[in-house]
């Protein structure tokens, strides 16, 4: 969720980018005892499957400690970017914001500063800076991912789509509707080559409902019912898994259908939401 709107999400908000470390090296790096980051990972959606932010919480700052005591700056830096995630979700603007400073000192300390890796840390911390308001300083960081992403081969779609779209929701918040609009563009055109990705697309087809309300401009209640109607027939039909992590993106996207007068599918999406997470904590 976005401070500028509090209907409106990006796959940011449930599908952290993880932070693909694993076969990048940095110069002088001391000997390590690195964390079990796929092991972090999975227990982390656990708890998310169950809506247990406090687990969540605890189990991130036990294994963080655990990889600065073992000098695993790896493990450190994926550790803080499912913090940032974290605080930006339970709103902890303090926490969030510091861990924001602490991954990007650690990267230029690793001289991470231009991986992929590093696109990866600048779109969750910017992620984080516009959710509480910080939208220039945010856009900043957007823009060094994405010099970053598209000047790699070979960067996943999923990459560049979670990046163009929370891109778009910042410039959105500027005013820079026509700058966001290209964005949502591509946003769409690298979700929908994704298996599962018509979740992330139906969200961008709500940002840009939520965008043209906020441009104005010719025609805009037609294209809004389109975009929302668009929105509803992809959660619907989506191919990813009726799991955790698509209850969690009914919930979110439930509140910009009731906004948009969709109060109908908003209601069956809550349901659907609330009976996988009944199942989850059986």
């Amino acid at each position: 969720m976005t401070e500028q709107s509090n209907h409106t999400i990006g796959p940011a908000d449930y599908a952290e980018p993880r932070c693909p470390l694993g076969g990048e090296t940095y110069a002088s790096a001391p000997a390590s005892i690195p964390v079990p980051q796929r092991r972090i990972i999975e227990k982390m959606d656990e708890y998310m499957s169950r809506r247990d932010y406090a687990g969540a919480e605890r189990h991130l700052l036990y294994w963080l400690e655990e990889a600065k005591l073992g000098a695993d700056a790896r493990g450190e830096l994926m550790i803080r970017g499912e913090l940032i995630g974290h605080f930006r979700k339970t709103g902890n603007r303090e926490a969030a914001l510091r861990e924001v400073d602490a991954a990007l000192a650690l990267l230029k300390r690793m001289d991470f500063e231009n991986s992929i890796s590093a696109g990866t840390t600048y779109v969750n911390s910017a992620t984080a800076l516009s959710a509480f308001g910080e939208h220039e300083r945010a856009l900043s960081l957007f823009e060094n991912a994405r010099r970053i992403y598209e000047s790699a081969p070979g960067t996943a779609a999923e990459l560049l789509g979670g990046l163009y779209n929370n891109m778009a929701l910042d410039l959105a918040a500027l005013g820079r509707y026509a700058e966001a609009e290209r964005l949502y563009d591509l946003a769409m055109e690298k979700m929908l080559r994704v298996p599962g990705g018509g979740l992330e697309a139906a969200i961008t087809c709500l940002n840009r409902a939520d965008l043209l309300e906020q441009a104005g401009g010719a025609e805009t209640e037609a294209r809004i019912t389109a975009l929302c109607e668009e929105a509803v027939r992809l959660l619907k039909e989506t191919d990813a898994p009726k799991d955790g992590y698509y209850a969690f993106v009914l919930e979110k996207c439930a509140p910009a259908l009731d906004h948009h007068g969709f109060f109908l599918d908003a209601e069956e999406l809550r349901a659907e939401s609330a009976r996988i997470y009944a199942a989850n904590n059986k």
